[in-house]
């Protein structure tokens, strides 16, 4: 992948819908270029598919939050599978810095989330943790 592929997949990132003509005029490129890299970036793997964030994608949980956790020695692999059989649990990401893990957790009240919350602070390994609310969505992908 060159500069002009990460440009494309940066502007599908933006809108997946852009006609070529619109994706060409971005990029300043022609319609034929563009749609020759695309058609190569879905051959590779590089693009799996498109989709459509819709309004209940965005609020199927109104209240969001990420938690940031620091788990003790080597039990990352045993706290993710704990924290993904979570229904509240929408993913868990690892992560680089002193953060080990990432929870992104939606529930329907406040209240739930603080007893979910509450829940994966007493899993045995977890040292530390630190949870901010998401409290707004501009733009959002699956």
């Amino acid at each position: 992948m060159d500069e002009l592929d990460n440009r494309l997949l940066n502007a599908l990132h933006r809108d997946a819908r852009a006609s070529l003509s619109e994706l060409a005029e971005l990029l300043g490129v022609t319609r034929t270029t563009v749609r020759s890299r695309l058609q190569r970036l879905k051959q590779s793997g590089e693009i799996v598919g498109f989709t459509v964030v819709t309004r209940q994608g965005v609020s199927e949980s109104p209240v969001r939050g990420l938690m940031m956790l620091g788990i003790e020695g080597r039990g990352t692999e045993r706290i993710r599978s704990r924290l993904a059989a979570m229904r509240q649990v929408r993913a868990v990401h690892s992560t680089n810095g002193s953060w080990d893990l990432i929870a992104e957790i939606g529930t329907d009240t406040l209240d739930e989330l603080d007893e979910v919350l509450f829940q994966i602070r007493r899993m045995e390994g977890i040292t530390r943790s630190e949870t901010n609310l998401l409290l707004s969505t501009r733009k959002g992908r699956s």
